[in-house]
């Protein structure tokens, strides 16, 4: 059975409007696919760890062929935790509003930790990063105020935002992507249209994907 991890990160709980075109797009999949196996991360929620010294000194042992001291050991189990969870899911559904044209820290804290050597990504000092990551997908839900893909930049602001998540996706090995936008939600002279054009895709892109995962005879492969 395929497994999707739904990872929230906006802080916003009714007022988001990432999360709301997601959950469009989450329901029309689970519709077709009942027994689809759904884990939702709220990154508001969720309890992360620090990424401090003896996480980053256990990366970088494990880089460098070092072996961990038992504080080192700790936080290294912590991460191999917390990525786990990620590492297990087949396919991934992000809702990201755009901060600052980039990610909101709590994601950016959730990818240090769980981007880590022998768990996400191999380093060849000859060829560069290998992808550990193989047959995943990742549907990205993406928003922002003023930033649009047609509007003049650095005017209505730059996009470090779905770029920084396709090549931090891609050094893991996901490269399979999808995107569904809602850009710009503040200056767009018809935001409730464009809203409701923007969750009328999420449906359709969910259609796309059930045909996609089940094939002509309708059941999950």
């Amino acid at each position: 059975m395929a497994k999707l991890l739904f990872i929230q990160a906006s802080p916003r709980t009714i007022g988001s409007q990432s999360q709301k075109i997601a959950e469009i797009y989450l329901d029309t999949l689970c519709t077709q696919i009942p027994k689809l196996e759904v884990d939702t991360l709220d990154l508001r929620k969720e309890d992360l760890p620090a990424f401090d010294g003896d996480k980053v000194a256990a990366k970088m042992n494990l880089m460098t062929g070092k072996v961990h001291d038992a504080d080192q050991q700790i936080a290294w189990d912590r991460i191999v935790e917390v990525a786990s969870r990620f590492i297990s899911a087949d396919r991934y559904l992000f809702s990201v509003p755009m901060w600052n044209g980039g990610i909101p820290y709590r994601l950016k804290q959730y990818i240090d930790i769980i981007h880590q050597p022998g768990l996400t990504f191999g380093l060849n000092p000859e060829s560069g990063y290998i992808g550990l990551l193989k047959n995943k997908h990742a549907t990205l839900v993406l928003t922002s105020g003023a930033f649009a893909q047609n509007r003049p930049a650095p005017a209505f602001g730059v996009d470090h935002h779905s770029t920084y998540l396709r090549s931090w996706l891609n050094q893991a090995g996901v490269s399979a992507i999808d995107e569904l936008r809602f850009q710009p939600s503040l200056v767009t002279p018809d935001p409730a249209g464009e809203f409701e054009r923007a969750k009328q895709e999420a449906g359709r892109l969910a259609l796309t994907h059930w045909r996609a995962l089940t094939g002509s005879g309708g059941k999950l492969q």
